[in-house]
């Protein structure tokens, strides 16, 4: 079940609580679905019952109660637990690989895009207001807030962004930064966004192998400003992102000179299981992203995709006589689903996903 259908099954839950005459309420247009925050626990949990309580005239939790049993009894759901003034927290079964597929080639590198629906605290608590990112002038400051805003505004948050100092021109000219406003902040306005600083000038490495080498490690981590981020070497984590990434387009070109396309259908194999569960985690890693400022999570998290996908990515086309059969048009959908995910994930860390490598 993806995010997006586990919101529909949530509203589905309030119309039939509604329809039973439990609930007296007008059922809302949309459900809030994100990963639990604090004290949570399950994939995703729901502040429906929240949203729900003052127009209901009960309490949260006694809503929530009323919610679960219509939630645990939808297939694909393995339980829903209560916790704190009535957040809903929701345990999924696996996600069917060719569904799961389905999903993110028809998203292509925006899926897991919008699930957050405004989320911007990792609460599951709904925000209108405008989020805004102030940093220092350090470069790797500026590198993690843009990126930062970036993965917001993926999942509807609306962001501004702003720099104590004009920014240095070679910072936009190499790594492409910019911000929404520069120079002093208003007083309300405290610097939140504050990575422990880079060692050594980035500029060198150019925008890619620079942005990467700010972004990859967490913000409390010292990053390494060196070649080792321009080697085309497996040692190279955003060597083994962007090479995963190309391979994927070359097996879709050879796949049409093959004459024949992807198409999704059943999976087999364990390294297939652990590609699906990365893939299917991508979601939840963009919010988590979001609701932390923490870029550098979907980075890794693409480290993650990629090497799932490296050993998987040569039993994609027909070896020797084989002729392309069903199980070679799902791999090979499989894989464009990667080559999608790596894409739009490298678009957000500004970050560019070649064809060719």
């Amino acid at each position: 079940m993806t995010p997006v259908e586990l919101s529909r099954t949530v509203l589905h839950a309030v119309r039939r609580a509604v329809d039973a005459g439990e609930l007296s309420v007008a059922v809302p247009a949309r459900a809030v679905v994100a990963p639990p925050g604090p004290g949570g626990c399950g994939d995703y949990a729901t502040n429906i019952a929240l949203q729900l309580a003052r127009p209901a005239g009960q309490p949260p939790r006694r809503v929530a109660e009323v919610l679960r049993p219509y939630l645990v009894d939808v297939d694909g759901i393995t339980d829903v637990v209560l916790t704190g003034p009535g957040f809903l927290n929701i345990s999924l079964h696996g996600t069917a690989p060719a569904v799961l597929v389905e999903e993110i080639l028809r998203h292509g590198p925006r899926y897991g895009y919008g699930y957050g629906h405004g989320c911007a605290d990792g609460t599951g608590r709904e925000s209108g207001r405008i989020v805004r990112l102030h940093c220092p002038h350090e470069l790797r400051a500026v590198v993690v807030a843009e990126a930062a805003a970036r993965v917001l505004r993926s999942q509807g948050v609306r962001v501004r962004t702003s720099c104590a100092a004009p920014l240095a021109p070679a910072w936009t000219a190499v790594l492409g930064v910019r911000v929404d406003a520069e120079g002093p902040a208003p007083a309300d306005l405290p610097v939140n966004v504050r990575p422990v600083p880079a060692p050594a000038d980035p500029l060198p490495l150019g925008r890619d192998a620079g942005r990467w080498a700010l972004l990859h490690p967490a913000g409390h981590d010292r990053p390494r400003i060196g070649d080792e981020h321009l080697r085309q070497r497996e040692g190279n984590p955003l060597f083994r992102v962007r090479y995963a990434h190309a391979r994927t387009r070359a097996l879709s070109r050879n796949a049409a000179d093959l004459r024949f396309a992807a198409e999704p259908g059943p999976m087999a194999g364990g390294t297939a299981q652990e590609l699906v569960a990365a893939l299917a985690g991508h979601p939840r890693v963009l919010a988590a992203a979001a609701a932390h400022r923490a870029p550098d999570r979907l980075a890794r998290h693409l480290v993650t995709v990629a090497d799932a996908a490296l050993p998987f990515l040569p039993t994609v086309l027909p070896r020797g006589g084989e002729k392309p059969s069903a199980a070679h048009r799902a791999r090979l959908a499989l894989a464009e689903a990667v080559g999608a995910v790596l894409a739009g994930g490298l678009s957000l860390l500004g970050i560019d996903a070649p064809d060719h490598l």
